[in-house]
């Protein structure tokens, strides 16, 4: 009886290692992490609808979406050298009102209310453009004041698309005057692009750009070279301009998920063991350039793929980018539809979304995640939101930081008290001094911690808000009294100041 009573205490033991061990390896969850969800026009979510009708939805998309833990939110802005917002160059987009050039009836700004909707939800809002593509198939009339009516000299067709020629300096110019538009405009907190940079190569169609190469080589030999080198500088112009007029807006990019095929077959510096579509080859990105100059702030490429894809498997590209493409923060692409519909190879019971977040979390260089699509999200196939919601992201996070471009803390806030307002406990502070806007408080992180427990804000758990406001209401069925909080300020690179105790 003895011996069978010592057995059951060694085996309780082993499980309660083996709950530990499991819960340390899908673990805690981490305090800074980029949890992003993009929000397309190209998709005609919007056409039929009325603005109201419009924001009634975009509004409780946003709703699910914070409920769900994502921080930022990816708007497209620019799907076609059109605009979702009153551009001061480019005519409204078709995607919005059904007709290129047509406002919407009763003036509304998309992006305009979308900075307002994101920062009260505490999301940052990236605007998404594409910088190449002037028309696609679906465009059947362009507006008269559309770039390409204006200039059909500095456009070339391939296939069913309209792109902006790379080749020449007049539209890299023209798109930076666009970008400097809306960032000087908008209180957006990045700027972002797509995967489509030269288009994706059609079988027999060649590219129609050799008379431009032949006429203006710039010194290179190898046409191929030439096409990366356009898209290079317009990279790196786009890096400036923005560093230059708003050094706290970031720069991001998300690439097509293969950089190069391996010529080894093994992952490399070189590429990786795939054999898909080509970043470097095919659509003229050279992504790791970019991150080697410090062009990008961040990348996420667009790993759709599932684990166990022969050609791109999700395992094997994760690997590459965090070896080989880490030098600037790096979140992961993830296709929502497409993860619920595969199986997980270790459990033939489940999908792979647990496998997917498990091997992205173990990758050092990988920083967060963002989902395609913000609506396949909210439709919460297989359950997907639900495990963002109750694991994932069950708790805040604030944004992974950019000491690269800024490295200083605000100040901390002041006079941190709690106090009673009509009925309702509420924390409320003052914002701290700030003598130039990189050093400004732009969010708060409000703590909280039980009676007698150890203060420590490096755990995500004690995170109660994260808020723009100077002021949070405290939950009416908790007594506030059986807490203690803390206050933190956080600038536009998430800087984080020292901690002040509420009163």
């Amino acid at each position: 009886m003895k011996r069978l009573s010592s057995l059951f205490i060694f085996n309780l033991l082993c499980a309660l290692f083996a709950a530990s061990s499991l819960m340390a390896q899908s673990g805690t969850a981490p305090k800074r992490e980029f949890r992003g969800a993009w929000i397309q026009c190209v998709n005609g979510q919007y056409l039929g609808k009325s603005s109201n009708q419009l924001r009634d939805m975009l509004s409780s998309q946003l709703d699910v979406l914070k409920q769900a833990g994502i921080n930022a939110i990816l708007f497209q802005v620019r799907a076609e050298g059109d605009a979702l917002y009153k551009s001061k160059y480019e005519p409204w987009s078709r995607y919005l009102t059904g007709q290129q050039g047509v406002a919407p009836a009763d003036g509304w700004d998309p992006l305009a209310w979308m900075v307002e909707q994101c920062h009260e939800r505490g999301m940052e809002i990236h605007a998404w453009i594409n910088p190449y593509r002037a028309k696609t198939k679906g465009t059947r009339e362009m507006a008269p004041n559309h770039y390409c009516v204006k200039h059909p000299d500095r456009y070339f067709q391939y296939g069913d698309l309209y792109i902006f020629n790379p080749a020449l300096e007049s539209n890299r110019m023209y798109t930076c005057m666009v970008i400097e538009d809306i960032i000087t405009r908008y209180d957006v907190d990045g700027l972002h692009m797509d995967d489509y940079f030269y288009p994706y190569p059609e079988n027999g169609m060649e590219m129609p750009d050799r008379a431009f190469f032949e006429a203006d080589p710039r010194g290179f030999t190898d046409i191929n070279d030439w096409r990366r080198d356009n898209v290079n500088l317009l990279i790196r112009d786009i890096h400036n301009l923005v560093r230059r007029v708003r050094p706290w807006v970031k720069f991001g990019i998300s690439p097509f998920g293969i950089y190069r095929n391996s010529p080894t077959g093994e992952n490399c510096r070189e590429g990786s063991a795939t054999a898909g579509t080509q970043n470097y080859d095919d659509l003229y990105a050279d992504v790791v350039l970019w991150q080697d100059k410090g062009w990008v702030d961040y990348l996420i490429p667009q790993i759709y793929w599932n684990i166990g894809t022969k050609v791109a498997d999700y395992e094997v590209l994760c690997n590459w980018w965090n070896d080989y493409c880490g030098k600037r923060p790096l979140f992961i692409g993830q296709d929502v539809e497409r993860t619920v519909k595969g199986i997980d190879p270790n459990d033939p019971n489940s999908h792979q979304m647990r496998a997917k977040f498990n091997l992205q979390r173990s990758l050092p260089n990988v920083k967060g995640s963002c989902q395609w699509y913000a609506a396949a999200v909210v439709n919460n196939p297989g359950n997907y939101r639900t495990v963002l919601e109750r694991e994932y992201h069950r708790y805040p996070a604030l944004q992974p930081e950019m000491k690269f471009i800024d490295s200083s803390a605000p100040g901390k806030p002041g006079k941190a008290k709690l106090k009673m307002r009509n009925g309702l406990v509420t924390i409320e502070w003052k914002a701290p001094k700030a003598k130039k806007e990189m050093d400004k408080a732009i969010n708060y992180v409000v703590y909280r911690f039980a009676k007698g427990e150890k203060k420590n804000i490096n755990n995500a758990e004690h995170i109660l808000t994260i808020t723009r406001s100077t002021s949070v209401i405290l939950d009416s069925n908790k007594n506030p009294f059986d807490y203690s909080y803390l206050v933190t300020a956080l600038d536009h690179m998430q800087n984080e100041s020292k901690a002040v105790k509420v009163k």
